[in-house]
């Protein structure tokens, strides 16, 4: 086997290589625990609830913490609390306004990387999510939510002012406006 001088020197610095990809790895452990994506060896569970996992110190802990419940990352702007590290970074951007992802097609940025996979449907026309009951298809998981009330009936928003109730939060917002033009008119007379 030729290999080129990065190769070479990235060989050197990982004497452990997998055999099915060639990624390599400093230590032994590493690329067994790699070789599990492979494998799809999954050897710790959860004890709660027997979800499997291939990382135990990564994956098995997260998980737990759905459990317990644990939150031990806590933004310092307004004290909301997260079971990982990633999630409070990626909420840290709605103080600070970054949003890294940005759209290739029309230049629209995201602070996430889910949002920006989600408005990419709008360019590629993709709508992934089906009702199984009509077979309707929607480029989003909270459209085809949204969607399913209108063969299940459930209207959730309900109008504090008269008790109206509706399936859709944007439908209860443009209702409020009757009530906001009535107390507009009310005060004027």
């Amino acid at each position: 086997v030729i290999m080129t001088r990065q190769e070479n020197l990235q060989h050197a610095r990982s004497p452990y290589s997998c055999e099915t990809c060639g990624k390599g790895f400093s230590q032994r452990a590493h690329l067994t625990a790699h070789m599990r994506h492979h494998t799809g060896e999954k050897p710790y569970s959860c004890g709660t609830c027997g979800k499997s996992f291939s990382h135990h110190r990564t994956s098995l802990t997260i998980h737990m913490r759905h459990h317990t419940g644990e939150k031990p990352y806590s933004c310092g702007t307004c004290g909301k609390s997260f079971s990982q590290w990633t999630i409070l970074t990626d909420h840290m951007r709605c103080h600070t306004g970054e949003k890294p992802y940005s759209c290739g097609t029309c230049g629209k940025s995201f602070s996430l990387r889910t949002y920006l996979t989600a408005h990419m449907r709008c360019h590629t026309g993709e709508k992934p999510y089906f009702c199984g009951t009509c077979g309707k298809s929607f480029s989003q998981r909270a459209h085809l939510t949204g969607h399913m009330r209108c063969h299940t009936g459930e209207k959730p928003y309900s109008c504090g002012t008269c008790g109206k109730c509706f399936n859709r939060s944007s439908r209860l917002k443009a209702h409020m406006r009757i009530h906001t033009a009535e107390n507009l008119r009310a005060a004027h007379f």
